[in-house]
């Protein structure tokens, strides 16, 4: 699929749900990673996250571009566009839209490595999902120094 079928079906779905036209420019952008699109405020374009079409089809995509659509008619119309205000909420449920997409494959698939830390006066354990400045910090039940004992 390319960009210009991608604008005339965001057309089609503006005026099918919204009854309103869109106006404006929608493309694919390789370059979202954790996102499945996103409404550009002072352009109003919408771009969409192509890996999202790929991975879960046609469906997901609809959904991906109900949400942003309802962004862009709510910001033209000066209502609450952002995902916490009620207007938003309530045109979401109303379109059919959904709140979230649902991840993709490789990012479900990545997980954070596991550092271990030890204490070299009780043996202490430490598991931690991020780097800490062993430099800095100490064991927590006696107060000697901690060293990085294994990545898991």
């Amino acid at each position: 699929m390319d960009d210009t079928k991608l604008q005339q079906i965001v057309e089609d779905i503006s005026l099918t749900y919204f009854h309103k036209p869109f106006n404006h420019l929608a493309t694919f952008n390789k370059r979202l990673r954790t996102t499945g699109g996103r409404y550009l405020l002072r352009s109003h374009n919408i771009d969409i996250n192509p890996k999202y079409f790929l991975e879960h089809g046609i469906d997901e995509m609809i959904g991906i571009i109900k949400h942003e659509l309802c962004h862009y008619h709510l910001h033209i119309e000066g209502k609450g566009y952002k995902h916490g205000d009620q207007d938003f909420k309530e045109l979401l449920k109303n379109v059919g839209a959904p709140r979230f997409c649902t991840p993709l494959k490789e990012e479900r698939e990545t997980k954070k490595v596991v550092l271990i830390y030890k204490c070299k006066n009780c043996n202490q354990l430490y598991t931690r999902k991020r780097r800490v400045d062993t430099t800095r910090l100490v064991c927590g039940k006696c107060g000697g120094k901690i060293y990085l004992y294994k990545k898991g």
